[in-house]
Formats: C-alpha cells, structure tokens, sequence
C-alpha cells in the first residue's frame, strides 16, 4: 500500500517572500562566439579536427582529427561542423521576481527551448517563490515527460533551474555554492581540454584532455596511428602530466576494449565516453573488461545522460567516473542527487564542461575534485572565456585553478550589447 494515507497539500507561496513574477526565453542574433554550440567556429578552429587533404595537420589552420559518432559515415567523417553539431544554438532564461531581482540560466536548446520554457514550464515557475525549487523542478520533470526525459526537454529544465538558483543568490545575496553547503576548497583546480595538451602544461594546468583522432572504421591502421598519437604526447608532456582522453561516442566495444588495452603504457587518467549513451549494455561489459585488464584508468562517461535514473543505470553498469553537464542533465538541483548517488556508490563525479557552472559544482562538493576547462582559443594557446561573448566577467584559469568570486548568485552578467537578444515566444 502506498504512503499517502492522507493528500498532500499544494505549496502556497509564502507572503514573506517575493512572488516569481516572469520567466523570459531568449536567443541571441550574434555573431559571435558564444551564441550558439560550442563547436560553432571557424574550419580553423581546433576543436573542429579538421586536417589537410592528406590527413595531416599543422596545428595553425590544420588540426588532428577528431573520431565522433558520425565518423563511419565517410560523407560526414572530415570535420564535426559537417553534420550540423553546431546548429544547435544557446537558449538564455530570466526570472524575475515581484523586486525586480533577476537570475539568468543557460543551455542549448535555442528556439525549440525556449518554446517549451515560455509556453509551458513556465506555468510551474511564476506566483511561485525561489525556496521552492525543489517542488518546482519535480512539477517542470513530470509533466514535460512525454517529451522531456532526456535531450532537450531536460535542457530547457536545467536553464530553468540554473536561473532559479542564481535568482536564489540574489536573494539572499549569496554565492550558489554558498546555498548548497559552502566552499569546500579555495580555488578549483581546472584540466584542459585541448588539441595541445604540451601548451596546456605551459600554460599551468595540471592536466589536459585529448580528442581521440580515429576510430573503428579507421580500421588497423587507425589503431597504430591512436597509439603514437597519445604516445607522442605521453613523451612531450612527461609522465607526470594527467592525460585524458574523449572518445566522444565513437567506438565499439571491441575497438574501446583493445584500445584501453595498447594504450595501459601511456598512463590515462581516464578514456571517456566511448560508446552511444544508451547502449548501457556495452558500458557493463566495457567496465568488465577494464577490470580484467587491472588498469588504473577510470572507463569515465555521462556528459550525454540525464537525471538521477540515467545516472544511476550508469554507476549499475560500473562505470567509475560520471561527468554531469549540469546545463544538460537537469540543473544545479538534479546534479546534487547525482553526486549524493554516487558518492554513497563509490562512483567519482567530476562535471563537464558547462563552465562557471561546472566550476561552482566543484566548490559545493567535497567529493569533486576538479572541473574542465575547454580550451576555446582557435590553436589552444590562450586562454579565452568558454561562453565567448554571452557574459562580461566570465571566472578564467590562473595557473591551472579557478578563483571563485562571493558575489550573489553564480556573479555572471550578460553581455546585452553583443548578444542581440530576441525573445521569440513572449507568452505575453
């Protein structure tokens, strides 16, 4: 029998706080980097693996290439621009409340997001108040699930989320982190991810993450080319120099199984996300195979997952090392009962990409112990803001640690005069 041996009440908003007044959807009709997916750059970009017509690279206007899930399909297997990853654009959201406080969240999900946050998450959001973020989110996950669950639907929660949380902040006028238990570090220490893991180490950070060149349709000789790839760079940057490596959903599970195996000399920290997110059978017998080898590489992966359930089919599979988007997978609220899940299981957390975000989920947590950095310089070899021109005084790397600000909120402002903002689904 169930629990409910009476009704729950509906929360009322409490009259000694302000109401939520309105939730705003925006895109932006920029040009500049930023305002779109973060693979929305020049062909010379590196991020792009774009090589010469001989498959080589000179790391100026060539780069190594980059295996990814579009790679044995020969006609979209140059460059990932080539089937439109980039197309996806930011969706920006405001709530404002009855003061006039505002909290700004973001993901991807451009108009399409924002068309599901005006006309239908926001129904759960105004004339409530900002404590309420827990019953709000449960209200804004069940009733989106015939179209939510994973993939956008989630992302348009999680902007939703992020913005409630920072409106939080405001409120109170405190830092996220702050709301959610307190710094649990001083400063963050950031990996790079990059094309140039040996200007990384220059540049101070402590490790650095590597795209994978090829795949299995690459065949054998794509494997010995992967080999000295990563060994090369195991001799540039030293042994003692964390290197990762993103396989970006490339790989089948006998291609990650023997790769994990020839590469066990180079020392990975971790080999990431190898598989489609949802072939959680190859997970399980990936993380067997990484456990008969006796190698100390975490099999990391999750960028791709959603919510506590998708996360947990993960850790059930044996997956050692998750990696939360938490613009992605459900907010700032969802990404705590993640790490509480993992933690309680044995199973790391480290969060991906996503930023100041991920950077203030690192702070929060005791259990994380570092967040990524993506390198977003067109060769690697400076240090650029992550969200391009979305906000005016995005936190950067010094030394291979980000510093925190104790401003309200997550501290960000958005960079009105650049973003050309344009609200296109004003339920108003």
């Amino acid at each position: 029998m169930s629990l409910y041996i009476a009704p729950n009440e509906d929360v009322i908003a409490n009259p000694r706080h302000a109401k939520i007044k309105e939730v705003r959807a925006y895109v932006s009709r920029s040009e500049d980097y930023g305002a779109s997916d973060v693979h929305d750059t020049s062909d010379t970009h590196w991020i792009l693996g774009l090589t010469d017509e001989d498959g080589g690279w000179d790391h100026v206007t060539t780069h190594p290439p980059i295996t990814n899930p579009m790679s044995r399909y020969p006609e979209y297997s140059g460059s990932r621009a080539s089937w439109g990853v980039a197309r996806v654009p930011t969706v920006i959201v405001e709530i404002e409340d009855e003061q006039g406080r505002i909290g700004i969240g973001a993901s991807t999900g451009g108009e399409a997001a924002a068309y599901v946050i005006e006309r239908h998450l926001s129904m759960f959001v105004e004339g409530r108040n900002v404590t309420d973020r827990s019953v709000i989110w449960e209200q804004m996950w069940r009733a989106s699930i015939h179209y939510g669950r994973k993939g956008l639907g989630v992302h348009a929660i999680s902007a939703v989320d992020i913005a409630l949380w920072d409106l939080y902040g405001h409120t109170l006028g405190e830092p996220v982190y702050n709301l959610m238990g307190g710094r649990t570090k001083q400063r963050i220490p950031v990996y790079a991810t990059t094309s140039r893991p040996d200007l990384a180490k220059e540049l101070g950070f402590p490790g650095a993450k590597i795209p994978l060149p090829y795949g299995p349709a690459d065949g054998p000789e794509g494997m010995r080319k992967n080999v000295s790839f990563i060994g090369s760079w195991r001799e540039k940057v030293g042994p003692d120099f964390s290197l990762m490596l993103d396989c970006y959903m490339a790989l089948d599970l006998q291609y990650a199984a023997e790769l994990a195996r020839v590469l066990m000399p180079f020392n990975l920290k971790w080999i990431e996300e190898p598989f489609m997110p949802d072939d959680y059978a190859s997970h399980a017998k990936l993380a067997d195979r990484f456990e008969g080898l006796g190698t100390t590489t975490y099999f990391a992966t999750g960028e791709h997952e959603y919510t506590r359930y998708g996360y947990q089919q993960l850790i059930e599979a044996g997956v050692g090392l998750l990696q939360p988007d938490v613009m992605w997978m459900g907010g700032p609220t969802e990404f705590s009962r993640v790490v509480a899940q993992a933690s309680a299981q044995g199973v790391d957390v480290v969060p991906h990409g996503c930023g100041v975000y991920g950077y203030y989920m690192a702070m929060a947590f005791e259990s994380i112990n570092l967040a990524e950095f993506m390198m977003m310089s067109e060769q690697g070899d400076t240090i650029e803001p992550n969200f391009g021109s979305v906000f005016t005084n995005e936190p950067l790397p010094e030394g291979g640690y980000i510093t925190l600000p104790d401003t309200p909120g997550f501290g960000l402002e958005l960079n009105r005069e650049v973003l050309g903002l344009v609200r296109p689904y004003d339920a108003r």
